[in-house]
């Protein structure tokens, strides 16, 4: 196997430390000046701020309806991570290039960087769009920003989105929904010994959780199920919570996150509207017997929405023939291409290079063979857009 033409690229960008907490400015100079200096246009769309851009570029003509391919730049932390070498210094060995990023998902970037060249070389009947988004990883904030300037970057709304996260270039046609949410109990302080007089922060907020589990309990087992999802049902979780100062002090205050993934068919508000119910109608009331002025507060930390194509949908079938594949698959974890068809309008759907197994981890690798198929479809996509 020949190496694929993306490394050089792939090396430049995994030089970036494009973590979600730092700017991706620096990487998104370097993309426009990389499009600019093969005469591409680059449009720019960042954050109040002007350090977090998103770009946007088209190849061929705007005013046809084309197909974007779409990709993030930010990558997670390394914190506390054993890596075996420079997380940020791209590392080729044993057929594999190890870095952050190069699953998820710098090395699809790379590949489609590297085949602008080609896009360049015969016109195209219908456009290719380039999409790269800024953090991602945190909610899907920068796609958002983007899609809000999407009728001012385009003439012709894309025929459809390809999200290029890690599938190992297999074809998945649906992932679920999300909601996150922050709850925060406050209550009332007082010595253990005088426990019963005082609202246990800590007390209620258990009390929530626990009906938060017994509604993912209930999804398990009655459903909906689609067996084409690696977990079939939707799902609850509490990922985190904290309270309390120490043993013989009454707790005031505990916060915990928690969320819902949800098949697409399921409605999700109406789960997050039972929990709201809960700790309003049943525990509020109950707490407040013992001091009025404590409360329950929900803050939304991500939403996003699923991705659902039907297997018939021309970007199905067009991303089956340039993918080699006869069959398609969904997944749990979430992507931007929710949000390109609800906010967008555009139909989505997810096929990239890696494995999603090695995202977030140390020692996160892509294989060269997974880089040299996505360049192999993107070869076809070019050919089918000159057609």
């Amino acid at each position: 196997m020949s190496r694929p033409r993306c490394l050089p690229i792939l090396e430049k960008l995994v030089a970036f430390d494009t973590v979600s907490r730092n700017p991706n400015r620096p990487l998104a100079d370097w993309v426009e000046a990389y499009l600019r200096g093969l005469g591409v246009a680059v449009h720019r769309v960042p954050d109040e701020t002007g350090q977090w851009v998103n770009l946007w570029a088209t190849i061929g003509p705007a005013d046809v309806p084309g197909w974007v391919l779409s990709g993030h730049t930010d990558v997670v932390p390394v914190d506390d991570q054993p890596w075996s070498s420079d997380p940020f210094r791209l590392r080729v060995e044993d057929g594999r290039a190890y870095g952050r990023g190069t699953t998820d998902m710098k090395g699809f970037d790379a590949c489609v960087l590297a085949m602008v060249p080609a896009m360049l070389e015969k016109p195209l009947a219908r456009p290719i769009h380039l999409a790269l988004s800024y953090d991602e990883e945190v909610g899907c904030k920068g796609v958002r920003r983007l899609l809000a300037e999407l009728d001012r970057l385009r003439p012709a709304r894309p025929a459809g989105v390809i999200v290029g996260e890690p599938t190992s270039m297999e074809v998945v046609i649906a992932h679920k929904g999300k909601e996150s949410w922050r709850t925060t109990v406050t209550g009332t302080s007082a010595h253990s010994s005088l426990a019963p007089l005082a609202v246990n922060a800590v007390e209620w907020a258990a009390e929530l959780v626990v009906a938060i589990r017994a509604i993912g309990r209930r999804l398990a087992t009655e459903g909906p199920f689609d067996p084409l999802f690696d977990v079939p049902h939707s799902t609850a979780h509490v990922g985190q919570i904290h309270g309390g100062t120490t043993l013989n002090i009454v707790p005031e205050l505990c916060w915990f996150d928690w969320e819902f993934r949800t098949l697409p068919a399921v409605d999700l508000p109406a789960l997050v509207a039972e929990v709201k119910a809960h700790a309003f109608e049943r525990l509020l009331p109950a707490m407040r017997e013992i001091a009025p002025r404590v409360e329950i507060r929900f803050e939304q930390l991500t939403e996003l929405p699923p991705v659902d194509i039907a297997p018939e949908h021309p970007l199905t079938t067009l991303t089956k023939a340039l993918a080699g594949k006869n069959g398609h698959k969904k997944v749990a974890y979430g992507t931007e291409g929710g949000l390109f068809r609800r906010d967008g309008g555009i139909p989505a759907i997810v096929c990239g290079p890696g494995d999603i197994e090695q995202a977030h981890k140390p020692d996160e690798f892509v294989e060269l063979s997974q880089l040299a198929a996505c360049e192999a479809f993107l070869e076809r996509l070019i050919a089918h857009c000159r057609a």
